[in-house]
This record gives C-alpha cells, structure tokens and sequence, in this order.
C-alpha cells in the first residue's frame, strides 16, 4: 500500500474509476482536466494504491477563514466499493491528518451527503464528528 499526490494526467486518470463512484456526473476527460483546473487553485488528488492500482482517493485543499483560521478541506473522499472495510478510507484520512498537521492547519473540515450514511458513520468513527449543517441554492449557470 501506498498514499501520494497524483501529479501527472496518467496518475490522475488512473483516480478516474474510483472517483466515479463518489462524482459520476464526471466524464473521465473532463475529470482530468477539472482537477488540473483545481490544482491552479491548491488542490491535491490524494491516491492511495494496493499493487499500483488506485483503491482509494482524496481530493484536499488549504484555506484560511475567519472562523477556523488554517484548515485543510476534504472535496472528495472515496474508497472503491469492492475495497471498503479493509482499512484504506482509515490509513487515507491518516495521511490526511498527517499533511494538515505539517502544513500547521488547525483543523480539517468536509461536507458529506445527507444519503451518505455509512460515509457519516465512517467519519464519526474515526473521530470526525458532525458539526453542523450546510446549505446550498443551485444557480443558472453561465455559458
């Protein structure tokens, strides 16, 4: 097993199979060249591989508010369906809690679906308890 950031457009597509089951709205072209969009940004596509084969990804990134200070935000949380419950989503959010401690963030943050409950129980597992609520309002989009 092995956890790093997917740098080059063959590592990210390598990420594509497993995302897809959190994010299937995504084409794969499209889901390269939107992460390369983000990391512009800060973003980091987090991959965790068994034999070189992606089983789990995390897409993170860095912020600073008023209200947590510095934090490290978890996007994009997702194990294979056919890999859960042996451990990568735990040894991921790790790594995780690992990089946000060396980057000196304060705290880690993430939303999570409503339907997600297993994801919900998962977290609170881990020790990621709820916190609250988030709201949201869909916009026309411009074209």
């Amino acid at each position: 097993m092995s956890i790093d950031i997917a740098v080059s457009d063959a590592e990210i597509s390598a990420c594509y199979p497993v995302m897809r089951e959190l994010r299937p709205h995504l084409g794969e072209a499209e889901f390269v060249t939107r992460v390369r969009r983000l990391q512009e940004g800060g973003y980091r596509l987090v991959c965790l591989r068994v034999d070189d084969a992606p089983v789990a990804v995390a897409g993170i990134r860095m912020g600073e508010n008023l209200a947590w200070g510095r934090f490290l935000y978890v996007d994009d949380l997702v194990t294979a369906e056919g890999q859960r419950s042996k451990g990568y989503g735990q040894a991921l959010l790790e790594w995780i809690k690992h990089y946000a401690e060396e980057a000196r963030c304060g705290e880690i943050h993430l939303d999570s679906g409503l339907q997600r409950l297993g994801a919900h129980r998962f977290y609170e597992r881990e020790g990621v308890p709820k916190t609250g609520f988030h709201f949201a309002v869909s916009l026309p989009r411009a074209e």
